[in-house]
């Protein structure tokens, strides 16, 4: 593979990550920063993304992580599952993952 040919299929990874990440963001929120932060150091933001849960289910969820180690300032724990269960409850549509560039021409 020519260096050229290198540096394109680099710079097409790099944007293929980019365009990920922003597809994955949490929705802004008022503990969405601190939800990021203790959410994102065992798994990315997808998981989160994908669940359709019940306020219960995520309460379910939220002391689960937590016991699994997750920080979450028992001051936000209520911020968090209100949060979650907010955006993304069992009644929204559900999750459709975003089209990678090979699929968009399809």
């Amino acid at each position: 593979m020519s260096t050229r040919n290198a540096i394109k299929a680099v710079l097409i990874l790099l944007a293929a990550s980019l365009t990920w990440a922003q597809s994955n963001e949490l929705p802004q929120g008022p503990v969405q920063a601190k939800v990021t932060t203790a959410c994102t150091e065992c798994h990315e933001s997808r998981i989160i993304v994908q669940q359709r849960l019940s306020k219960a289910a995520w309460t379910k969820e939220v002391d689960k992580m937590i016991k699994w180690g997750a920080f979450v300032d028992p001051a936000d724990r209520d911020g968090f599952i209100d949060y979650l269960s907010a955006n993304f409850s069992a009644d929204k549509a559900p999750y459709v993952a975003p089209k990678t560039g090979a699929q968009k021409g399809k």
